[in-house]
């Protein structure tokens, strides 16, 4: 069996010239998943776009139907970083129903990985951060309401810690909430997930992996949860424009490994979610990014 892989053109949005955020990303992955064997035409597993009432179930109602209307106050979009268009607007739905579909493959395939989502930043009153919906929180409430799971995991590393989905799961024990990130990065003001763990600026591999394997038993143990959703941000990477510590290209590939690893030996579905990444490289940026897939691929 192939690796089910989430993936829709609506992941792309048209941006204004010069715009930092690397939106052409999404649609050079497909790509060079293609290239690469891990996916044909065809065989990409395309979602519905996300209705307002799943994403009403993590987000104020009224922030959503601006979102929806593609009306979203100014003061709230320069928060967010992109202007809210029609565009944006139907890709954030799509990237909510993406990272959904993607968990509900994983609950029958045991792995499935999304080519868009891990849109930490979003909370529940606005979208901030380059995010608009917090499309895990999304997927982990649709499939809690669809009785698909009743407790999940949520494996953080991209390089910002996971504000937004810590705020929206404060207080609820079935949602586990862990983000390992540079300390003095963005967010200024962080929201305390379920555990935290907070890097020194310039961290490199072996640093960052002998962490990371002390914590992953301990938390997998105290989440016991049905599902585990896996932001693998590539922007701890050395070169990224937007981050502060060091990994190299095989750093990224061994922390995936052991994240995914370590969560299929135990029997617990893993959905991969792309997370951040920074680069004026569109071409290099999306291969770094592939490198969830390729290690995703090993454990179907």
């Amino acid at each position: 069996m192939a690796l089910p892989i989430v993936h829709s053109p609506d992941f792309h949005a048209e941006l204004p010239g010069g715009h930092r955020f690397p939106m052409g990303k999404f649609r050079r992955l497909a790509q060079v998943l293609m290239e690469e064997g891990l996916a044909a035409p065809g065989t990409f597993h395309v979602p519905v776009p996300a209705p307002a009432e799943w994403i009403a179930a993590v987000h104020e109602p009224g922030y959503v139907r601006q979102v929806f209307a593609a009306a979203v106050d100014p003061r709230i979009s320069r928060e967010i970083g992109l202007p809210v268009t029609d565009q944006v607007s139907l890709r954030a739905r799509s990237a909510c129903a993406g990272s959904v579909l993607a968990g509900q493959l994983a609950l029958q395939h045991g792995i499935a990985c999304n080519t868009a989502g891990g849109s930490h930043h979003a909370r529940r009153a606005q979208g901030a951060g380059f995010c608009v919906f917090n499309d895990v929180a999304v997927a982990i409430r649709q499939l809690q309401a669809c009785g698909e799971i009743e407790r999940a995991l949520v494996i953080d590393l991209d390089v910002h810690q996971g504000d937004g989905t810590a705020e929206i799961f404060a207080g609820d024990d079935s949602v586990f909430t862990f983000s390992m990130h540079a300390e003095k990065n963005y967010p200024v003001r962080k929201h305390p997930s379920s555990r935290d763990i907070a890097l020194p600026d310039a961290t490199q591999d072996a640093g960052y992996m002998e962490i990371l394997r002390l914590a992953l038993p301990v938390i997998i143990e105290a989440a016991a949860p049905d599902i585990v959703f896996f932001n693998a941000g590539v922007d701890p990477h050395a070169d990224d424009r937007l981050g502060r510590l060091a990994l190299s290209d095989e750093g990224l590939t061994e922390r995936d490994r052991t994240v995914i690893g370590a969560v299929r030996e135990r029997g617990i579905a893993l959905a991969g979610v792309l997370g951040g990444g920074y680069s004026n490289d569109v071409d290099l940026l999306a291969r770094r990014h592939a490198t969830l897939h390729r290690v995703a691929a090993e454990f179907v």
